[in-house]
């Protein structure tokens, strides 16, 4: 059986989760749902980055514990995989002594034991929320690039990663797609990024300003917050341990992250990777930020997305829709109340739920064999082959379209034929429909899972035929 390895990144739980991540969990979600679709081995991993500097100031602002602190916001992005109906295989986090730190250990102790980790003084700036030094030239205005805040100065011997040992090579795989970015803008800036030249980075911290896992043989120093974090993608599936597992899934078919942080996956990770003597992942898939009313979203202006709230008011599927038709996969998307309640009238109260009422509501407790309509299953099929392409491209937005299409063709379809005034073959024509409705509902399966599970319990299908049932109403108008 083909296997297919996806994976999110794995936030900082110096906050609770905001809507920006749960585009990234649905996003994963639809390509592990769809890919379990096509009978593939799939195995979905996201999980919590819980060590650095951030999240110890983070802790001592909201005067809880350490510990406590860490395990309620990690908690909080573990429900939020429940709250949206994502279906993750594993959940990890970086604090995990049991099953991530030997892996970690061991990272360490083979990079050092190839001779690329080494020893010296180094002066740098510094960003505690990107946990991250920056070179003058990287700057905005004397400011963070990412954070538009001033860099502390950091003056001490830490311990480097040879990244400039592996970038010439790391450049070479990714102009041959041997590591594929999308977009294709991503590609070129990486290119261009280690055309301009790359330096060895800092992979340690003094422990006395810095918290994470301690650097083996050294007790003076902690291991930068990134050494930790990006061997999650490996230690979950037992690197070093389990070897079965490790061979039959990695490497990972798709990493999907942010645009805040690709640069640590198209550079830091491969370097890690190919000092470790390991493949490198297929596909780095980086999305943009969703900003609010035009702004970026900030705890200073009050204006962060909780996606519980969303969630209890509309329901799960409403939110993915809207994050996955709404959102540009790899750009910016922005979100408003008056968005949002706009996409859902139009395209799940008068699109997907109206159709679902209209058939109902001519079908009920009626059964009927499968029957074809010639331009009806025409469409699903250029549907379905276009839909497939749109995945394959990481074109959610685009795959959707193509469904609403068919949900459009079909309301087309019942005001043409008027099955309510034909008793000739308004039997043929609902057989028709409620075979369209069945595909529909496979098709938005990865998308919204509930709602094809309601709609394929209505239906009852099996082999030859249908029988209809009346339920609730999918989307109520807002």
């Amino acid at each position: 059986m083909k296997k297919f390895y996806v994976t999110t990144s794995i936030p900082y739980v110096n906050a609770p989760p905001h809507i920006g991540f749960a585009l990234e969990l649905v996003q994963a979600d639809v390509l592990a749902r769809y890919h379990r679709s096509l009978k593939e081995d799939v195995f979905f991993l996201t999980g919590t980055d819980e060590h650095g500097a951030k999240i110890v100031k983070a802790a001592k602002d909201s005067g809880k514990s350490l510990d406590g602190f860490i395990n309620e916001t990690s908690d909080r992005f573990r429900f939020l995989t429940r709250a949206l109906n994502i279906s993750n295989n594993d959940f990890i986090r970086t604090t995990d002594t049991i099953r991530h730190w030997p892996a970690v250990k061991k990272i360490w102790l083979e990079l050092k034991g190839k001779g690329d980790i080494y020893k010296k003084k180094y002066q740098g700036l510094y960003c505690i929320g990107c946990e991250a030094f920056y070179l003058e030239k990287d700057l905005i205005s004397g400011k963070c690039p990412v954070h538009n805040t001033k860099l502390d100065v950091i003056d001490e011997e830490n311990y480097f990663f040879k990244l400039s040992k592996y970038s010439r090579k790391i450049r070479k795989m990714i102009e041959r797609n041997k590591i594929r970015i999308i977009p294709e803008s991503r590609k070129n800036e990486v290119i261009n990024f280690i055309d301009e030249g790359i330096e060895d980075i800092s992979f340690s911290r003094s422990k006395e300003r810095y918290w994470g896992f301690e650097v083996p043989d050294d007790k003076t120093q902690t291991m930068y917050v990134w050494v930790d974090a990006l061997p999650n993608y490996i230690s979950a599936i037992g690197f070093r341990e389990n070897y079965k597992k490790f061979k039959k899934l990695w490497p990972a078919d798709v990493h999907l992250i942010g645009k805040d942080i690709w640069k640590f996956h198209a550079l830091i990770w491969p370097g890690i990777l190919l000092s470790l003597g390991l493949d490198l992942p297929k596909t780095i898939f980086v999305h943009g930020f969703i900003t609010v009313g035009g702004q970026k979203m900030s705890k200073s202006l009050g204006n962060v997305i909780d996606p519980f709230v969303l969630i209890e008011k509309y329901g799960a599927d409403p939110l993915r829709y809207y994050l996955l038709r709404e959102v540009p996969p790899t750009e910016d998307g922005d979100f408003t109340y008056e968005k949002f309640n706009e996409r859902y009238n139009s395209d799940l109260a008068k699109g997907l739920g109206n159709l679902v009422s209209r058939i109902r509501a001519m079908a009920d407790d009626i059964g009927f064999k499968k029957t074809k309509d010639k331009i009806l299953e025409s469409k699903i099929k250029e549907v379905k082959k276009n839909y497939k392409k749109a995945l394959n491209d990481f074109k959610f937005n685009e795959a959707l379209r193509l469904i609403w299409e068919l949900i459009s063709l079909s309301d087309k379809y019942i005001e043409e034929e008027k099955p309510w005034n034909r008793k000739d073959n308004s039997v043929l024509v609902l057989g028709s429909l409620l075979s369209v409705l069945d595909n529909i509902a496979e098709l938005i399966a990865p998308f919204l899972p509930k709602t094809s599970e309601m709609i394929l319990k209505e239906i009852e299908r099996d082999k030859n035929s249908f029988k209809n049932k009346r339920g609730k109403a999918l989307f109520p108008r807002i």
